[in-house]
């Protein structure tokens, strides 16, 4: 698997990701799922997802904070008294997901999807005194069984996107029997060309990954 940025960084990232988290949860006052929105939106977390070196070494957590804001059109309202002088569940939730994106490379939005930053904070007992390994452990075995009940990540997409299955089969130039058969798991869409999944993403306008149903269990 290829990795967006070198795991030599990674684990500033995950206390970068971690302060961030508590700073807008606790010292903006803004709730869990509201900011993983905004940082969503505001393509921070794309930026981060494709390796960018303005977030992952250029850029404190409060920093990345406050360019999520901007993008977004935020007006943010810092708590003076704040201050970060533990691992809050907020922290330990943004810290532990830089990991997990970085190990899986799914993307911030398709995690999201399967399980909302709010349920992540839930997990801090008793999760945030275990290994890492543990928490990936979890969370692939929860999106598993997510995607089990949902479908194929294709389906899920296209549908997401508002569109049919010819009208997609047009825009990313694949025959439309074929896309059938991906989207309902007659073929296995791993095995499908990297211009295939790479034409996919694009009309979907989402990550190489998103498209692939990785069995995140094995």
């Amino acid at each position: 698997m290829i990795h967006a940025y070198d795991k030599f960084y990674l684990p500033d990232m995950m206390k970068k990701m971690g302060f961030a988290f508590d700073f807008a949860v606790n010292g903006c006052n803004l709730l869990p799922d509201s900011f993983y929105d905004f940082f969503i939106m505001s393509k921070v977390a794309k930026a981060i997802e494709s390796g960018s070196p303005v977030f992952v070494c250029g850029c404190s957590g409060t920093e990345l904070v406050l360019n999520v804001f901007e993008r977004v059109g935020y007006s943010e309202q810092i708590d003076d008294n704040f201050f970060s002088f533990d691992r809050s569940p907020e922290y330990w939730a943004g810290w532990i997901l830089a990991y997990y994106q970085w190990e899986t490379n799914l993307s911030f939005s398709k995690i999201r999807d399967y399980v909302p930053f709010s349920q992540v904070i839930g997990m801090y007992n008793p999760l945030h005194e275990a290994p890492r390994e543990k928490f990936l452990d979890v969370m692939n075995k929860i999106i598993q069984e997510e995607k089990n009940h949902k479908g194929t990540n294709l389906h899920q997409l296209r549908k997401a996107a508002g569109l049919t299955q010819k009208e997609l089969s047009e825009l990313a130039g694949v025959n439309l029997r074929t896309l059938q058969q991906y989207e309902i798991g007659g073929k296995d869409i791993n095995k499908a060309s990297g211009k295939t999944i790479n034409s996919l993403a694009q009309a979907l306008h989402c990550n190489f990954y998103d498209i692939m149903d990785l069995d995140l269990c094995e």
